[in-house]
Formats: structure tokens, C-alpha cells, sequence
């Protein structure tokens, strides 16, 4: 029962992390867009918006860390795991739950660097030096969020994982959080070609 709520507490946020990641590949778009437009503008209009650089800056910056969770949900992580994979599932298990453990403790001393750097920014109400004057609470507060989403996604599914481990389900932990075979990859393929065609 407890492992089952887990799971639907896992796949909740799981859906909130896609959400996010596809508004950071949209956010992409535009910076893209803006770049491009900034190019054109000041090669043949002969102005330019002044702020290209920190706006699309923190765009990526933010892109990046919405990112992250549903990265995570989805196993995409680049992991090297050589060595791991060859072992049985028994052994393989704990060390797929140590692994996020330690990304676990990474991912709280980021969320704690970032809420640090956003409160002291809201401390001294710092702006950027652009022409825009942003105040740094906002992009770092967009930034702050897809880095808390991150340390949930994490949370939840360490909590899974353990569950699943105490259950004596280690199969369940290592489909959670073993990286991408060459099956999943190819089924992925698969889906989005059928996604494609008309």
C-alpha cells in the first residue's frame, strides 16, 4: 500500500517535471528566436535590443535546471556504468540507491546555494548591469524552482526506491533507476516515429 502511493506520489511529480521540461525546450525556442532577431535587427535595421546576452543567459540557465527533474524521471542522466551493469540485480539494486543518495546530497547543496544566492539578492534588491536593470530575483528565482523540482523528483524517488528495497522488489528499484538499455532506446524511437507519421 505504501509503496503504491509512492509510486502515484512519483508519477505526480513526474508529470509536473514534464510540464516544466517542455517549457524549458520552449523557452529555447525563443531564446533562438531573439537571438536571430537581434542578428537581423542590428546587421540591417542598425539597432539592437542591448540585452541579448543576459536575457538569453538567463533563459538557458533556467532551461537548464527545469530541466533536470524530468530528466531524472526519465533516466537520461549520462551515467557511466560499466562495471554496474554487469552485476545481478541483487547488488545492482543498492548500488543504484546509493548512487541517488549522492545525488541527493548534491542536488540539497545546490537548492541550498540557490535560495542563499536568491535571498541575498532580495537582501540588497541587486539588478543586473544591463540596459534592462532585471531585478536578480527573478531569473534566479526561476532558476531556484526547476532546482527544487529537481531535489523533489529526487525525494520521491529515493522514497520509491527504499520502499521497493524493503519490499524485496529489487527488479522494480533497478527499472526506476538503472540507466537506458538499448531496448528502451529503440522502443523510444519507435513510439516517436509512430507519433510522426500522418
Amino acid at each position: 500500500m505504501l509503496l503504491q502511493a509512492a509510486s502515484g506520489l512519483r508519477r505526480g511529480v513526474a508529470m509536473v517535471a514534464a510540464v516544466m521540461a517542455y517549457l524549458a525546450g520552449w523557452n529555447y525556442l525563443a531564446c533562438a528566436l531573439f537571438i536571430t532577431f537581434d542578428i537581423v535587427a542590428r546587421n540591417f535595421f542598425g539597432f539592437s535590443s542591448r540585452a541579448t546576452v543576459e536575457v538569453t543567459g538567463y533563459a538557458l540557465a533556467c532551461g537548464i535546471a527545469w530541466g533536470l527533474a524530468h530528466t531524472l524521471a526519465a533516466r537520461a542522466h549520462i551515467r557511466v556504468d560499466v562495471l554496474v551493469n554487469r552485476f545481478p540485480v541483487g547488488i545492482r539494486a543498492p548500488l543504484h540507491l546509493f548512487s541517488l543518495l549522492l545525488l541527493g546530497g548534491f542536488a540539497l547543496f545546490i537548492a541550498w546555494a540557490a535560495y542563499s544566492l536568491y535571498d541575498e539578492s532580495a537582501l540588497f534588491d541587486a539588478h543586473d548591469n544591463s540596459a534592462l536593470r532585471i531585478p536578480m530575483v527573478i531569473p534566479q528565482g526561476i532558476w531556484m524552482v526547476g532546482i527544487f523540482a529537481f531535489v523533489t523528483m529526487v525525494a520521491v524517488l529515493l522514497l520509491e526506491s527504499l520502499l521497493a528495497l524493503l519490499a524485496g522488489q529489487p527488479e522494480r528499484l533497478d527499472g526506476l533507476l538503472a540507466s537506458r538499455s538499448i531496448d528502451d532506446e529503440a522502443a523510444e524511437a519507435l513510439d516517436a516515429l509512430k507519433m510522426a507519421q500522418p
